[in-house]
């Protein structure tokens, strides 16, 4: 029999870098649903209480905004990446 244990990729941020190259990657995908999930895995790999102290959200607003039915405005994404030591940059995608 074979035996499994749950996955949380939050296990796995345990650095800045970590974290700033998982939401990249999430970024690039282009998905607003997938990005608001590793917004989340990020801020709970940090711990949400500290999230929530950091930005001045509670940990409940924080978690229904990151939820997979969550829609978290661009002024809570923003509070989120400065408590994570993070911040938003812009790149020129060639033209195809």
């Amino acid at each position: 029999m074979t035996t499994t244990q749950p996955y949380d990729s939050a296990d796995y941020l345990d650095t800045d870098e970590a974290v700033a190259e998982y939401l990249a990657a999430a970024f690039e995908e282009g998905d607003a649903a997938l990005l608001r999930h590793a917004l989340g895995v990020a801020a709970r790999a940090h711990g949400m209480t500290q999230i929530a102290r950091e930005t001045g959200l509670s940990r409940e607003s924080l978690y229904r905004a990151l939820s997979d039915e969550g829609n978290p405005s661009l002024d809570t994404t923003m509070r989120v990446l400065k408590a994570l030591n993070l911040r938003l940059t812009t790149t020129v995608v060639p033209a195809p």
